[in-house]
């Protein structure tokens, strides 16, 4: 279950991760052999108890697998406040959803900066299906924003009631299941994952990939779709899953913005006849790699977000597309200047850490061109101030 160049998980981990691997070893059996990629990357993210974000693991920061913005510096969520505190305003109340809020830092972070500015949510709904992450994140809110705790509202899925503010997604599509293909000559041949020894699953590596012809009706259609612009042999993924997920988004919003942020490309950049692997990308102890089927339930599995395909999703759900623009970009709109010209030069560590992180956030050779920011909206006609650089066109 290891490569020799990663660190060696502790024992505790790998009797963790030999359970996980039970379930899908048993999945496997049942399905008569081999399971879809998507069905794996699910069980491996998501199987309760027992799946990288469902179980215990500490994963974000520097103790934990990867690092996300809202850990790199403040300044990042205090952009965002300063984009919700613009839709709150339009709105004269509402309130704010973040999906999936990791550590509790950037809801911490969002609500001081909110409240500095006068202009709290009327609540800060938290959706968090880990018991153990939704637990991390009270401690955190509670360590910093004691006095806006009763704010704050956790969910296990979504409200049942329409709302109006703002719906966050900071680092959320990458981690959705998505399925992997390989174009051939007559066929769409889409991978699996099956046992490598079915007698004995005790090896280092239980799994292996299988490429099958797709029994997957949308999947062969989207993938024909690419076909006259991609080489023979071209393999890479595609989240089948995202409309549904961006139509039950849709689905909640009265009025306001869906602000989403991570890694990706526009459908021409991301199926680009050179980016022939695919995007795939897992995370375990700060060391990235391209080999999900180990280290199970021990490590991160994402992929690139196709950002064309989040923008058709959301017209048909309803939303309009309202901007799209770098993660750069974004935070320089916002007011990352400004917040930065409230540091004092005179205190140089300070000063020089606080620009460090910055340049991180928003480098070219960093996090900001690779990381994007959509914004989809519902009855919400302002010019929305992270976008003032759209880049809608490149869609």
């Amino acid at each position: 279950m290891h490569n020799s160049s990663l660190p060696q998980p502790h024992p505790d981990a790998v009797a963790h991760s030999q359970h996980l691997i039970n379930t899908i070893t048993q999945a496997i059996f049942d399905a008569g052999g081999a399971i879809s990629f998507a069905e794996f990357m699910a069980q491996a993210l998501y199987a309760p108890g027992l799946g990288y974000y469902s179980a215990g693991v500490r994963k974000l920061g520097a103790k934990g697998d990867f690092i996300t913005a809202p850990e790199i510096s403040p300044l990042f969520s205090h952009c965002v406040a300063r984009q919700c505190q613009q839709v709150l305003a339009a709105l004269n109340d509402g309130v704010i959803l973040e999906f999936g809020a990791g550590s509790g830092i950037m809801a911490a972070e969002i609500l001081m900066e909110l409240e500095r500015l006068d202009s709290l949510p009327l609540q800060y709904l938290i959706l968090e299906v880990s018991a153990d992450l939704q637990q991390r994140q009270r401690e955190t809110l509670q360590a910093q924003v004691p006095q806006l705790l009763n704010r704050v509202q956790w969910l296990k899925s979504l409200p049942s009631h329409k709302l109006s503010g703002v719906i966050l997604a900071n680092e959320v599509l990458d981690a959705m299941p998505v399925q992997r293909f390989c174009l051939d000559e007559q066929q769409i041949s889409e991978f699996y994952v099956g046992l490598a020894n079915p007698d004995n699953n005790h090896t280092e590596t239980p799994f292996v990939w299988q490429a099958l012809p797709t029994r997957d009706k949308s999947l062969q259609a989207a993938v024909e779709a690419l076909r006259p612009a991609l080489p023979i042999g071209y393999v890479s993924e595609i989240n089948l899953a995202l409309p549904a997920w961006i139509q039950s988004v849709a689905d909640i919003l009265a009025t306001g913005l869906v602000l989403l942020i991570d890694y990706g490309f526009p459908s021409g950049e991301y199926y680009h006849p050179q980016r022939d692997q695919g995007t795939l990308m897992c995370h375990y102890q700060h060391y990235a790699h391209d080999n999900p089927l180990i280290l199970i339930g021990l490590q991160d599995i994402t992929a690139h977000v196709n950002f064309t395909a989040v923008a058709e999703a959301a017209l048909v759900a309803g939303l309009h597309v309202s901007g799209y623009t770098t993660q750069a970009n974004f935070l320089l709109n916002s007011g990352l200047p400004e917040l930065l010209s409230a540091f004092d030069p005179d205190d140089t560590k300070n000063y020089l850490q606080q620009t460090q992180q910055a340049k991180t956030l928003i480098l070219p050779s960093e996090m900001g061109e690779l990381f994007k920011v959509m914004a989809l909206t519902r009855h919400l006609d302002i010019p929305l101030l992270g976008f003032a650089r759209d880049e809608r066109a490149r869609l």
